[in-house]
């Protein structure tokens, strides 16, 4: 029987789990403080832990694990993420978000009353070729996830360039219309609302 020890620290780990959000496909350069300025709209960010991925090159999205003071906050942050589109920090697409689950976490206590073995197989056993065959699986499904997270990435770069430019282009077009408007007092704007009996005030 587990003992109340145990049961104690894995009943705080839930409530811990319940308040704690999934980010994902933050731009390799968000950081700590940047996710917390973020969030902190929708209540008190306690924590923030970037999962580490050991596999895929360094410039690929991150994730990263966002504790809030309380669960209604939590809730508040998917809530807005899932209606709404939210960017940090510059990354074309949205962040997405989903509810943070027990796998997540490297720092989970183990549940209580369970227990793991772990074991070396040996080849004679019928158990070896299939542990064989997941292990193959395993690296087939790395190689297709690497090569279309660079597809991802290819796409990403596009469309951040698309938007680079969208954005500079409707830059110009506003100080088109701030010069027409605000410093020539004898220009197009003023000819047009005399006409129309119209006001502007010239700041």
């Amino acid at each position: 029987m587990a003992s109340l020890s145990a049961q104690a620290d894995y009943a705080a780990f839930e409530e811990r789990r319940k308040r704690t959000v999934y980010l994902d496909n933050l731009s390799p350069q968000v950081t700590e403080p940047v996710v917390k300025t973020a969030l902190n709209q929708f209540g008190n960010v306690k924590s923030v832990q970037f999962i580490p991925n050991y596999i895929e090159p360094r410039n690929i999205p991150q994730c990263a694990l966002v504790e809030m003071e309380n669960t209604r906050q939590a809730e508040a942050v998917l809530s807005e993420i899932f209606q709404f589109p939210f960017m940090i920090s510059g990354m074309p697409r949205p962040v997405r978000a989903r509810p943070a689950e027990v796998g997540m976490f490297g720092d989970k206590p183990n549940m209580p009353g369970r227990t793991i073995r772990c074991r070396w197989l040996d080849k004679n056993n019928p158990n070896f070729k299939i542990a064989q065959k997941t292990k193959a699986l395993i690296w087939k499904n790395a190689a297709e996830s690497a090569f279309l997270q660079k597809q991802v990435l290819q796409e990403e770069e596009k469309l951040a360039r698309q938007q680079d430019e969208t954005l500079k282009a409707n830059y110009k077009k506003f100080e088109l219309i701030d010069s027409i408007t605000l410093n020539d007092k004898t220009g197009p704007a003023d000819k047009l609302a005399k006409h129309y009996n119209l006001k502007i005030a010239h700041d």
